[in-house]
């Protein structure tokens, strides 16, 4: 048996021959393979678990890619077979080829066969149910093709969140051959249709479905497996395959769904956390094969014609992808009581642990939350919890299921059986006690669960009045608020109204005294100016009388003038010398007038040409402060290399000097050496031809020396030469860049400040906006105040003019009421004072506390956040141990019910309440006689019988079989 595990997608890939049409056309085979796994396709290599070539037989591909996933399915694992590919490119001969032909028969039909093999060599003591459904995704909806009237079957999920197909019909098989008729039948309803690439194009998705049921009669171990067999529609090209009508509304469809698939293919390798199952009904069927629990084979069909070589290569790469993709398979078991018990037993202790852990950390974040500080020792440590709840979970996950005892060889005595039969019924009437106490507590349970559903019924409700209630509570609150804000404004009105009054009261006092003090003033006016008009009018009587006097005598006058003119004749001439003056005035004034335009005018001249003047003094400025800064630069050069140049001279004769020094240790060596030879030939004169030698080829020695010294010293200075050059280009160098460097240093700097200033600026700017606005808004709430005020003064004014009349009409009867007034604002003024007191008192203790508070609100606020980040850390654990209960509770749920209706369906089973509809299959049997072949009821074993109350198929050999069965 397979172990449980992660595995890949297996992906097989299949070459059909060339067709006639394509032999005809003269098409190329395009496809080289390299191996069993490895096909090129245009100089591109591609690798799978399998490549099969044209010759490949049914026989071939069967073995290869379906006959190990039969064998996981009996063994309660869940598989996958789907063909994908091209249309035309042998999806339906691979998946089904001839039925009914031993060499030309596809994956189904060898499937159906080998099943029943297999369960034919297993062990006695298991029995089998098998069901299947056959269905087809047509236009993206589901059809039953074994019940043509149910069109539009929608897809669901059991209580394992795995999908299943709701409504659709699921037929009970005991034999390959009533399969092999199901599919014909299922077969005959399924939509083809004629096109350019194919004469029998599948036109829809065909699914098959085999569900195995086993069951271990001693052991009572159940195992399921479910094998989907999957026919896809292939995809189209309708320049190709000429489709018109309702074929291509069809090949839109199948495009649609293939898009959906190859969508979901991409989302699965590429590791995506969202995965869209839902875009099709075919993807939502697959979901559970493509990359849940399920053993999956996907054999891609190809043509390898150099016609479609776009789509061959376009499948090539759907494959690859595939490939990538794992699945997690795990063993599909029901357990046993006794197992169950374990698991319930272990489930409890991590129950327990988890609850110790929540009770533990709501402890500790109710310490935090009431502002007490938990050491370390007292915290919760989670990696310890974790490691428990980890290690508790491994214990579960490492349980396998019990296998079944075998005793081969061991024959029973009489004795021994009689007491085995006794002990089996003593535990099966055990079983049936606990059956019944199952059923009475699950009944319990459930009386127990309506109670509490009751209970979290009135719960809610209470819980919603109390919501409601808080929340009309609030809505109360803020409207008290609300109101008392009101109050608090209308007194402050009316506070400001009461001192308007009387500061209004007082000045229509001090009015109404002025008033009198006028009236009595205009009184006297009044009367002193009867006088003054009666005197008036007596001084214009005596101005008419003067006035008629006066005409008389100018009159009298004038006539005396024009007849003196007559006589003398002079005044023409005395006009004539006064315009005379007159001219000579103007003559001299329009003189200083034009000599005031010149001087204006030369003036303005001057003024243009200063102006000229001072432009091209600045310009000349800045030209000779760009050329000052220049010569600087020039110079700070300058004294750089002269700088560097000293140096370089100091470094000149240190090295001059040290040369010299050689020179001389060097000519006081010669001396010692020619010191030496000398004594020597004085010592050796008899070999004087030696010596001679000798000296000769010391002679020649040191010349050598000398010459190699000199040119050593040559090449030494020539190097000293190029390093100082190379030495005084660097420095130049490094001072312009270090001059540069400064200036762009200094750039850098008023660019900077001049930044920070257009920042600086641009805060001010915003800030006087945000003062602005401000400003706005308070103006506005002011000139509504003062708009609220005026009004208030008007309607005052309104009423001081009718007090006011009212007082002068009857100024001696208000005296009395002025009093009474008095006293009664006196009164108000007093009690206002004593309120604006208390005010100001309770003004300066609340500023005092402000005080306080603002002083404690930094240290508060960082115990706070301490407080406030463990708290998070502590709600994240509790929510995470509240989550992790939640999680145990649910799965535990989930198998208490599945329990229940197992031990429901085997009571109902025991008492004969339903007639049984399933036909268990025996291993080491023959099937027996269905109603499509009738005469399979024969085989190696020999006759069968049937148990017609439950409707149970059994197959044996002799009589013992039967009483055994």
């Amino acid at each position: 048996m397979a172990d449980p595990a992660e595995c890949t997608i297996k992906v097989m890939c299949r070459f059909r021959p060339l067709n006639n049409a394509e032999v005809m056309r003269g098409d190329k085979y395009v496809a080289k393979f390299q191996g069993e796994d490895n096909v090129s396709i245009g100089g591109r290599p591609y690798m799978f678990d399998r490549v099969f070539q044209s010759n490949t037989t049914q026989e071939q591909v069967y073995n290869a890619c379906a006959q190990k996933i039969v064998k996981d399915v009996l063994e309660g694992y869940n598989g996958t077979i789907f063909a994908y590919g091209q249309t035309s490119s042998g999806k339906t001969h691979t998946m089904e080829g001839n039925l009914h032909d031993t060499d030309g028969m596809g994956i189904i039909p060898r499937i159906v066969q080998d099943i029943f093999n297999y369960i034919y060599s297993m062990d006695e003591n298991l029995e089998f149910h098998i069901k299947v459904s056959y269905f087809e995704i047509y236009l993206d909806k589901i059809r039953d093709l074994l019940d043509v009237s149910k069109t539009n079957l929608s897809v669901h999920e059991d209580k394992n969140r795995v999908p299943y197909v709701k409504g659709c019909t699921e037929r009970f098989v005991c034999s390959p051959e009533e399969v092999m008729d199901t599919i014909d039948e299922g077969k005959s309803n399924r939509h083809v249709a004629v096109t350019n690439m194919n004469e029998h194009s599948s036109r829809s998705h065909s699914i098959f479905l085999i569900n195995v049921k086993q069951e271990n009669t001693q052991t009572e171990q159940k195992l399921s497996g479910k094998l989907y067999l999957v026919d896809l529609a292939g995809s189209e090209k309708v320049s190709k395959t000429g489709a018109e009508g309702a074929v291509l509304d069809e090949a839109k469809n199948i495009n649609k769904s293939l898009s959906s698939l190859g969508n979901v293919i991409s989302a699965l390798a590429e590791g995506s956390t969202y995965v869209p199952y839902r875009d099709s009904k075919m993807t939502r069927i697959l979901q559970d094969s493509l990359g849940g629990n399920c053993r999956t084979t996907i054999v891609i069909c190809c043509s390898p014609s150099s016609f479609n070589e776009a789509e061959t290569r376009s499948t090539l790469m759907f494959g690859q992808r595939a490939k990538t993709i794992k699945n997690t398979v795990c063993l599909n078991v029901e357990l046993t009581a006794e197992q169950w018990k374990k698991k319930y037993e272990r489930e409890k202790e991590k129950n327990k642990t988890l609850r110790s852990t929540v009770t533990w950390l709501e402890n500790e974040l109710n310490r935090w939350r009431s502002g007490e500080s938990v050491p370390l020792d007292e915290q919760f440590d989670k990696e310890k919890a974790n490691a428990e709840v980890l290690a508790l979970d491994n214990v579960v996950s490492n349980e396998k299921p019990a296998s079944t005892p075998t005793v081969p060889g061991v024959r029973l005595t009489d004795a021994e059986k009689e007491k085995c039969e006794a002990e089996l019924t003593k535990l099966y009437k055990q079983l049936d006690d606990k059956d019944d106490e199952i059923n009475q507590q699950s009944q319990l349970a459930e009386k127990l669960k309506q109670q509490m559903l009751d209970q979290d019924e009135l719960l809610a409700s209470s819980r919603r009045d109390h919501d409601n209630l808080q929340a009309e509570l609030t809505r109360l609150q803020l409207e008290n608020d609300a109101s008392k804000e009101e109050v608090k404004e209308v007194l402050q009105a009316l506070e400001e109204l009461a001192v308007n009054y009387d500061q209004k009261s007082q000045e229509v006092e001090d009015k109404t005294r002025e008033f009198e003090a006028l009236s009595e003033e205009l009184n006297h006016k009044s009367t002193v100016l009867t006088s003054i008009d009666s005197e008036l009018q007596k001084l214009k009587e005596m101005t008419n009388h003067q006035k008629k006097r006066v005409t008389e005598m100018m009159s009298s006058l004038l006539k005396d003038l024009t007849e003196i003119g007559i006589a003398v004749g002079s005044n023409d001439i005395k006009q004539h010398e006064g315009s005379g003056l007159i001219d000579e005035e103007f003559t001299v004034a329009r003189l200083y007038i034009s000599k005031m335009k010149s001087e204006v005018k030369t003036m303005v001249k001057r003024c243009k040409q200063m102006e000229s003047t001072q432009t091209e003094s600045n310009k000349k400025m800045d030209e000779n402060e760009s050329e000052l800064a220049a010569c600087q630069l020039r110079i700070s050069q300058h004294e750089a290399k002269i700088k560097s140049l000293t140096e370089y001279l100091q470094n000149v004769e240190q090295k001059k000097r040290h040369l010299e020094e050689n020179v001389d240790s060097l000519n006081e060596e010669l001396v010692k050496i020619s010191a030496q030879e000398k004594v020597q030939a004085m010592e050796k004169e008899n070999e004087m031809q030696t010596a001679n030698e000798v000296k000769d080829a010391v002679e020649k020695q040191i010349q050598g020396h000398r010459e190699a010294h000199q040119k050593q010293i040559s090449s030494l200075r020539d190097e000293l030469e190029k390093k100082e050059r190379l030495i005084t280009d660097l420095q130049d160098l490094n001072q312009k860049i270090m001059l540069e460097q400064e200036r762009l240093r200094l750039e850098h700097e008023k660019l900077k400040s001049t930044d920070q200033d257009k920042s600086r600026k641009l805060h001010e700017l915003t800030v006087m906006q945000d003062r602005r606005e401000q400003a706005r808004q308070d103006l506005k709430g002011l000139e509504e105040t003062v708009a609220k005020e005026l009004q208030t003064l008007h309607n005052l004014r309104k009423l001081f003019v009718q007090d006011l009349a009212t007082r002068v009409k009857k100024s001696a009867e208000m005296d009395s009421d002025d009093t009474g007034g008095s006293a009664a604002q006196k009164q108000k003024i007093s009690f206002l004072e004593n309120n604006l007191e208390q005010l100001t008192k309770v003004h300066k203790q609340l500023v005092r506390d402000n005080a306080d508070l603002r002083c404690e609100l930094p240290k508060l606020e960082k115990r706070l956040r301490a407080t406030a980040e463990r708290v998070k850390a502590l709600e994240s654990a509790l929510k995470e141990a509240k989550e992790n209960a939640a999680r145990d509770r649910k799965r535990y749920q989930q198998e208490v019910d599945r329990i229940k209706e197992a031990v429901r369906a085997k009571n109902m089973a025991r008492r004969g309440h339903s007639a049984q509809i399933a036909k268990p299959i025996r291993p080491g049997q023959p099937p027996v006689a269905s109603p499509t072949h009738p005469n399979v009821n024969r085989g190696a074993g020999g006759g069968f019988y049937q148990n017609s109350q439950s409707g149970t198929i059994r197959g044996g050999g002799s009589a013992k079989q039967e009483k055994n069965c």
